[in-house]
Order: C-alpha cells, then structure tokens, then sequence
C-alpha cells in the first residue's frame, strides 16, 4: 500500500493536499517505492480511501438506473432522488445524484525504475467492472447513429466533474455510461474504509514475474480532495492465490458470528439443565 494523501510535511504530495476538483492544470506529484518481493501472478491495482461514508442512506438513494440504463426519458428528466444534483443552469444532469458527482477522478501511472531508466507498466482499464453491471444495468441512451455528443445533448456534467460524460474515454465501447471506471465507483461500498479495482497488470511471460522486486515510482494526477473530510488516499497493489483474493471483511464477520453463536449455544445449554426440569405429567393439576 502506497499512502499519497500528502498530510504529512515531507510528502512529496504535500504540495496538492489542498487542490479543489476543477483546478487546472492537475497537481502532479512523484512516490517512489522498492517491492521487496516479486509479484508472479497476475497484479491488481486498487485505489483506496478512507473516512469515506459511500453507506449513507440519501447518498445511496441518490442516482438514476433507469437513466443510467439508457432509458431516453430519464435522460431528460432525472429521479428526484437525484437533488441537488439533478439539475445545473436549467439543464438536466447526466449522469445525477450524489454518487456519480463525487466519482474518484486521480490519475495514477506505475513505472520500473532500472538504473536511473524509467520504464512504463502497462496499465488494462477494460475488464475491471462486473459483467452484469457493463451489460446489463449500464447502457448508453440509444437514438440513431452512435454519437454520444449527440445523444447526450441537452444534458449538462455533474458539478465537480472536469468534462462531460461522453468524453471520459476516446474508445466508443468504454465511454459515456458503459465507462469502467464510473461503473466500478457506482457499485457504493458497505465501510467508510474501502478500496476498488482501478487497473489490471497482466502477466505476459510464464519465465518472469509480472512485477519483479525492485524500485517502482508512482505518478499521480492528484484531482480528488479529501483533506476536507480527513479523509485519506491510497494505492494498492495486490495479487491473487488458489484461493482467491485477501479479503478479511468475510474472515471477521464469520469469526464474530461464529463466537456470538457459540457464546448462546453455551448459554441456552446451562439454561435447559438448570431450568428444563418440567411436568411431563399428562394429568391435570386440582
């Protein structure tokens, strides 16, 4: 995990703490860092943020699926869960509510550092989202021709947004409301502290580890405040076993349920043997 919030003096992201969503051009910032083991498999690159309550209920509300579904009329004329961010200077926004206006929007580009010689890691933005969520509860608004702009029209962008939703990507198949990136901010998570798939790493040679051990130097477009909040910004890189990813959310909550259960397993017992002792006398008390 790589922490580039920038509260602290020597960070070198020190310098953007305090950037607002339009600021232009981007605060960039620089952090290097050694991996001290070899990544063999295929590498998962998230991003992190904490103090960050996606869980809140009129925040949850707050969006469209039928406009998000492509629906025409919803388009033009959003959900009222979406207020205040339904309507900007009279105009209709797309996508609206809430969650889509607070969309993380940090660029962040991952290189090797090999005798002062800085090389590239390919980056895969397509493949992150669920499928269901890419092929069936996200689509475009449909008219004819394939022009977003012009099936977009009459729309404006959400208030924090930089651009509007049909130029997020220049590839037609991963751009308006079928984008990854937005798809995968969409699914809200359940904890304030929570991290989502931001890229994938790909291994290509069976012979050499997708990521080798070494000095690696993250390069950040630093768009997304979170110093108001106290909140916190952090890249991650992991990979996956035979057994799946590292998630302790699941491990805890079957730990917890588990001793709850066994703590009123024992509890239940001692009350039967003290106080089970009951009249199993069919007669009629006088």
């Amino acid at each position: 995990q790589i922490d580039y919030t920038g509260t602290e003096p020597s960070s070198p992201c020190n310098k953007c703490l305090n950037v607002s969503w339009d600021s232009t051009p981007p605060c960039t910032c620089t952090i290097n860092f050694t991996l001290e083991h070899s990544f063999e498999s295929n590498v998962f690159m998230y991003y992190g943020l904490s103090n960050f309550y996606q869980n809140h209920r009129r925040y949850v509300k707050s969006r469209d699926d039928s406009q998000l579904n492509g629906d025409n009329s919803s388009l033009l004329n959003p959900s009222k869960e979406c207020e205040p961010y339904r309507t900007n200077e009279d105009k209709p926004i797309a996508p609206c509510g809430a969650i889509a206006n607070s969309m993380f929007n940090d660029t962040l580009e991952l290189y090797r550092i090999d005798n002062d010689t800085r090389t590239p890691i390919p980056l895969i933005k397509k493949g992150i989202a669920w499928w269901t969520d890419k092929n069936v509860k996200f689509r475009n608004p449909t008219g004819d021709g394939n022009n977003l702009t012009a099936l977009f029209q009459g729309t404006t962008k959400p208030v924090n947004w930089p651009k509007p939703v049909y130029m997020l990507d220049s590839e037609p198949d991963n751009n308006g409301f079928i984008n990854e990136d937005f798809i995968v901010w969409m699914r809200t998570a359940a904890l304030p502290t929570f991290r989502k798939l931001y890229r994938l790493i790909e291994r290509k040679n069976s012979f050499q580890p997708t990521l080798q051990a070494g000095k690696y130097s993250l390069d950040i477009a630093y768009n997304y405040p979170v110093h108001s909040f106290d909140g916190r910004k952090r890249m991650i890189l992991s990979t996956i076993s035979w057994m799946g990813g590292k998630n302790p959310f699941l491990g805890i909550a079957y730990i917890t349920v588990g001793s709850i259960c066994f703590f009123l397993g024992v509890v239940l017992l001692f009350i039967h043997h003290k106080y089970g002792n009951r009249n199993t006398s069919a007669d009629i008390p006088n």
